[in-house]
């Protein structure tokens, strides 16, 4: 049986490729998105992406998620320094989380710096643009099958 992945996304990501270029570069969402398809096929794993500007969208996603998929990589974009309730969403989640940020979070604004999301995820990437994505499901389909 193949794994799942479940990516998700979060506010204004639907918007990257138009939104601050100069922070998050040209790439659109749909770029990501078949960026991690690409990767999924060469690891032999399944996405389910998504992306939301509703934090209780985004709870209920990680919450359906438990026990069904095979690891999480989250980009909360804008909840990583103010939802304690995907915080404690994240943390009744049974597989691998990695947490993605396009910009490195540490050279902007110093209210970005925090992180709630990092106090559940196994692992975080950020500053290397949208090949985070491609290296976080590398990591969770290599962390998938060292379960089985």
């Amino acid at each position: 049986m193949t794994k799942t992945m479940l990516i998700i996304n979060g506010p204004n990501l639907d918007m990257l490729g138009t939104r601050q270029p100069e922070v998050y570069g040209h790439d659109t969402l749909s770029d990501v998105e078949a960026l991690c398809q690409r990767v999924a096929e060469d690891e032999g794993v399944k996405i389910d992406f998504r992306q939301s500007d509703s934090e209780a969208e985004i709870m209920g996603w990680i919450k359906q998620g438990r026990g069904t998929t095979a690891g999480l990589l989250i980009n909360p974009a804008g909840f990583t320094s103010t939802s304690i309730a995907i915080l404690d969403s994240l943390l009744i989640y049974d597989a691998p989380i990695i947490e993605v940020h396009i910009s490195p979070l540490f050279r902007r604004d110093a209210f970005r710096h925090l992180s709630y999301v990092s106090k559940a995820a196994t692992a975080k990437i950020e500053g290397f643009g949208i090949r985070g994505y491609d290296f976080a499901i590398r990591k969770l389909a290599e962390l998938a099958r060292a379960q089985d």
